[in-house]
């Protein structure tokens, strides 16, 4: 792995938890929530500013960062920032404690950290598709002896549905395709010439011959297809519709992110697949590498795109209902709005440390991983 790799991991999750924190600095603010501190990074303070009782600070290591709100900073200062009165004084802080405003406000403030990783995913996207365009889901070729051509189906057809899924991208159909049932007729949706025209195809059974990429040895493959490949090329687009787009591939990392969750549950990924910040390196640098040869402007767009991926990702599993996340938080605040009335403090406190101590062992067990991978 190379040195830059990693300094270029370290910014991408550093702009990623940055813009994540900064969602609950600006709800926190507009709902009257005193911020004690907003922090850029870890560790030592580098730079540090205080406006209105707000300490802002950049710390040495650009890999993190925190929006410690009022009345609700426990833990996150050491002893001696703590002694030195670093962290910041609530009697200063202009605004709210974060328990005494409304539930709403509160559940407001926690889901605009996921809610922002969502909004930088969508910013990088118009990036990306700005510059690379679309992959518009056309019909790219027809394999002659197959349904597909049998039913009528033609190059250039623009899919829009497939089984009453929307397809709005052409990444959308290979996921589709990877949830149906071969074995039965698939219904597709297609625009010609500005009308739908509606095809019901069965798959048959078809073998045919493919180049292993790693032994370049031709293996002989035999699986249910329907007959026809689709358009993977970007084609640029207006601003309109880079925007729509743009939406589309935001939704697309969401719905991906969901489906790796789905098979964790049922047991086609493992624990063993997940990768932490070393993992997350790896790919950045495979990523660079690859792109070498395409010159500085794709390992920009590469990279930025890698980082919409990330921003999604990390956007879904802040909302798991899992104790110390913000989605665990929430759990914990929608169950007040419904009683009424808070749960005890101390309970959830409890909860909220068992949570912390799993997600620790959780890194530590994923960090182990990361390096035996590389390794191996």
């Amino acid at each position: 792995m190379q040195w830059y790799s990693v300094i270029l991991c370290i910014l991408i999750l550093g702009l990623i938890v940055t813009f994540h924190e900064f969602g609950h600095f600006i709800v926190a603010k507009a709902n009257g929530i005193g911020v004690t501190e907003f922090m850029v990074g870890l560790g030592p303070v580098i730079f540090e500013k205080k406006h209105k009782g707000t300490r802002y600070t950049i710390r040495l290591i650009l890999f993190g960062g925190a929006c410690v709100m009022k009345g609700d900073d426990n833990g996150m200062y050491t002893e001696e920032e703590e002694a030195a009165g670093l962290e910041g004084n609530d009697e200063e802080t202009t605004g709210a404690a974060f328990s005494e405003k409304s539930v709403w406000a509160r559940i407001a403030t926690i889901f605009a950290g996921p809610f922002f990783n969502f909004i930088l995913a969508f910013i990088l996207s118009i990036v990306v598709l700005g510059i690379a365009g679309i992959d518009k889901p056309y019909v790219r070729g027809i394999i002659e002896g197959l349904p597909a051509e049998a039913a009528g189906l033609q190059t250039d057809d623009l899919i829009v549905a497939v089984n009453g899924h929307s397809v709005k991208t052409a990444r959308d159909i290979s996921l589709i395709f990877g949830e149906i049932d071969m074995t039965q007729p698939v219904t597709l949706v297609v625009k010609r010439d500005g009308e739908k025209k509606t095809f019901e195809i069965t798959p048959v059974l078809h073998t045919y011959e493919v180049e292993n990429e790693e032994t370049k040895e031709t293996e002989t493959v035999t699986k249910y297809m329907i007959g026809f490949s689709w358009n993977y090329a970007r084609t640029k687009v207006g601003t309109l519709e880079t925007v729509a787009y743009s939406l589309n591939e935001v939704w697309y990392w969401i719905k991906l992110t969901v489906k790796s969750l789905g098979m964790m549950f049922t047991g086609q990924v493992t624990v063993n697949d997940l990768s932490g910040p070393v993992g997350i390196a790896e790919v950045v640098n495979d990523t660079v590498e690859q792109s070498k040869q395409d010159g500085l402007l794709y390992i920009f767009l590469n990279l930025i795109n890698l980082s919409v991926l990330l921003s999604a990702d990390i956007g879904v599993m802040n909302l798991l209902p899992i104790p110390a996340l913000d989605g665990g938080r929430l759990m914990f605040l929608f169950i007040e709005a419904v009683r009424g009335k808070p749960i005890d403090k101390k309970k959830e406190g409890y909860v909220h440390l068992a949570g912390i101590i799993f997600l620790l062992l959780l890194m530590i067990f994923v960090l182990f991983n990361d390096f035996r991978k590389i390794l191996m």
